[in-house]
């Protein structure tokens, strides 16, 4: 079914923000209905994962995956004589899955679902009621919502107000995912995933000097310690300077130029760092992290004079009355993961479907409950990270008794996937329920294995119970085992 004609002023959704998240929202919130709904997007319909964060970052470490793969598998490394990648057949492959950031496939999807698209800035301008200025003209166009208003406009990277830093023009995510030229030296700002993922996939496209200015005293702060001394000991492995209790003080780039996306920005950066060195470099990637995109957003208009955005299990928006406005992904500040946008969407959507159609919405379907402790994440560094749930020290901080089960990833499976392989997996258990509370895994490839950590620690599966999954043999999933096995021990 078709929304309405562009000449409409009123919807029963409205969304504001096109990316993952406020698409989701918007096709569960009328599917199977005669609803409607609008998508009101400024740059790119799919949003940040789809042209500059989780398709081109991970299509930009994908072939040297491979390729290390093949390098330690013997009877196929021998047929290997490159050094490194082909760059250009990276770049490309990246392209394909950005479709060189043209979003038209994504705009016939939403119009396929019966969702109406408008192009420019949208802004609350009282209660269901928001405001565009339309792209490509002066003009504004006033939209009214039925039902609801959900806001999804994500988030920006923070560059930090140090002296020099904006004036020389960083790179932020979205040029490191886009990159089109590789400089030689390149400093990143920041320790965390974004910043980890970056330092990986530049080294191994070619940046000959990687410098890692951290501000705290390791990488990766919210994982498990091990996960990521792992990754640190690799970077050190190839060559990357990781610098912890680093801060730039100032920086100067007397050359700055404007160049696009991706392409480096004029001459050489100077850099003075806190710990009394400096750098020359040719590149800087701020990766610093991220604040919500609410400036413009017209929230004082609903009342929200404080410039924040948080929302209940059911994803209505703290402080706004009436169960109007809603919120999901990034800007409403739980997880800020591509997957937890979705699935705060798909319930988002249900919930207003179910008011619309004067339902009970007082069943679990209608309540965001994973955010709670339940959130997965992989990480794509060398090695990979994955994870769900708390780590042992958030789940002692919020007053549980915990046991660790540990075990080095040494299984059939993983001797066969690669000669080099070595990996550690741990399992963070609640003693009052005998239930998991988290799981971690390191080593080549284990993202896999995070999903049946997240199924058993959604379903509150007793460790007795695990017992029984048997996992299939050869494969690295055999490291279950070895982890109930450990307990025996």
């Amino acid at each position: 079914m078709s929304g309405p004609t562009a000449e409409s002023d009123s919807y029963d959704v409205i969304v504001l923000g096109a990316g993952p998240a406020g698409e989701n929202a918007a096709q569960y919130a009328i599917a199977g209905s005669d609803r409607t709904a609008v998508l009101v997007e400024h740059e790119l319909v799919g949003g940040e994962c789809s042209y500059w964060a989780c398709m081109p970052s991970k299509a930009l470490l994908r072939p040297t995956q491979v390729l290390a793969t093949a390098r330690n598998m013997p009877g196929v490394a021998d047929k290997i004589s490159a050094h490194g990648v082909e760059v250009p057949a990276v770049l490309a492959r990246r392209d394909s899955f950005t479709h060189n950031r043209d979003d038209s496939s994504q705009v016939d999807w939403a119009k396929g679902a019966g969702i109406d698209v408008v192009r420019g800035h949208g802004r609350l301008d009282g209660e269901r009621t928001v405001t565009v200025t339309v792209a490509g003209s002066d003009g504004e166009r006033r939209l009214q919502a039925r039902h609801a208003v959900v806001l999804a406009t994500g988030t920006v990277p923070s560059i930090p107000d140090l002296p020099g830093l904006r004036d020389a023009l960083p790179w932020t995510s979205r040029d490191a995912t886009n990159l089109l030229e590789i400089p030689r030296r390149v400093l990143v700002v920041g320790g965390g995933v974004v910043a980890c993922e970056t330092a990986t996939w530049l080294r191994q496209l070619g940046v000959e000097e990687l410098t890692l200015a951290v501000r705290g005293d390791r990488l990766l702060p919210r994982v498990e310690p091990f996960a990521a001394e792992r990754v640190a000991t690799r970077m050190a492995h190839k060559g990357l300077d990781v610098r912890y209790g680093t801060e730039i003080r100032s920086v100067q780039r007397p050359e700055v130029k404007d160049t696009g996306v991706g392409r480096i920005h004029g001459g050489p950066a100077t850099v003075e760092l806190s710990d009394g060195s400096t750098l020359e470099v040719d590149e800087i990637v701020v990766a610093a992290g991220r604040h919500p995109t609410v400036d413009g957003l017209g929230l004082d208009s609903v009342g929200l004079t404080d410039g924040k955005v948080t929302v209940a299990d059911d994803l209505t928006v703290d402080g706004v009355n009436g169960q109007w406005l809603y919120a999901v992904g990034d800007i409403a500040g739980r997880a800020a993961l591509t997957h937890m946008g979705k699935y705060q969407a798909r319930v988002c959507g249900d919930v207003i479907a179910a008011r619309a159609e004067n339902r009970p919405t007082d069943g679990s379907r209608f309540r965001a409950s994973a955010d709670h402790g339940q959130v997965p994440q992989v990480i794509f560094t060398v090695p990979e990270i994955a994870a769900v749930g708390r780590t042992a020290e958030q789940a002692r901080a919020d007053g549980f008794d915990v046991e660790v089960l540990e075990a080095d990833i040494d299984v059939a499976g993983a001797s066969l996937a690669r000669d080099d392989y070595a990996g550690h997996a741990a399992l963070v258990v609640d003693r009052a329920t005998d239930t998991l509370l988290g799981a971690t895994f390191v080593g080549q490839e284990v993202a896999e294995l995070v999903h049946a950590a997240t199924v058993a620690l959604v379903g509150k599966v007793p460790l007795d119970a695990l017992w029984h999954a048997v996992p299939s043999y050869p494969t690295i999933s055999e490291i279950w085992l070895r982890l109930l096995e450990s307990r025996r021990s």
